[in-house]
């Protein structure tokens, strides 16, 4: 299940949100190799962040994975999420980190991929 977080300091509240989260699902899911159902987006903003001394727009992501990630994918995942950011919040591409996290199924879990026997 391929979780992107991202944290920006722009203000969301006129922003079309809905289109960013399904640009972005779309993104995770074809770069990764993983059925949409499984990406999960969360998106956060007004977060306090300062970039290079200042608080111009920004944004910092990360994006944990069960395998599907290596320096080819990292790399286009990184150009595909800044190109939303920049298009739909005008955050420069220049303005946004993101790490990545090449996971183990051991250490993800999802309540509705196991159940508790009583």
């Amino acid at each position: 299940m391929p979780c992107l977080n991202l944290s920006t300091n722009v203000n969301l509240d006129a922003i079309d949100t809905s289109s960013i989260l399904s640009e972005a699902t779309s993104a995770v899911a074809k770069l990764i190799g993983k059925p949409e159902a499984y990406v999960m987006i969360v998106l956060k903003g007004s977060i306090p962040i300062a970039f290079g001394g200042n608080e111009q727009p920004a944004a910092y992501g990360e994006l944990v994975s069960i395998g599907g990630l290596n320096a080819d994918v990292n790399k286009k995942l990184s150009a595909a999420v800044a190109e939303i950011l920049e298009s739909k919040l005008s955050i420069p591409k220049s303005r946004f980190f993101l790490k990545f996290y090449d996971s183990k199924a051991r250490y993800l879990f999802s309540s509705s991929h196991y159940s508790q026997k009583g």
